[in-house]
């Protein structure tokens, strides 16, 4: 695989594997995890969105663009490898677990 491109994972889709953009997906990351809370019940995806916009690296996503799919992809693979956790209930509400990977 290219040293641009990451391999992901999706909690939905246990088996399969995305090749993305690494620097966006590192941009995405590092916004997402300084953003979200370490404990339940955690902020809900619309939060954790309005939160991360503004910390987020404007050389990646100039004016938020595509931030919502990047959001979610990077919110699936984290959810995948045990570092971010979905607290019950409806509507989704996330946070970070202690785990780092």
């Amino acid at each position: 695989m290219p040293e641009d491109r990451i391999a992901i994972e999706s909690i939905t889709s246990p088996n399969h594997v995305q090749r993305v953009d690494r620097a966006k997906y590192t941009a995405m990351r590092e916004a997402m995890v300084s953003v979200l809370p370490a404990v339940s019940p955690g902020l809900t995806v619309a939060e954790v969105k309005a939160a991360l916009l503004p910390v987020l690296s404007q050389e990646h996503f100039l004016g938020g663009a595509k931030a919502g799919w990047w959001l979610k992809a990077v919110q699936l693979d984290l959810e995948a490898k045990g570092i971010v956790k979905r607290s019950p209930g409806l509507p989704v509400r996330l946070y970070k677990t202690g785990n780092q990977a």
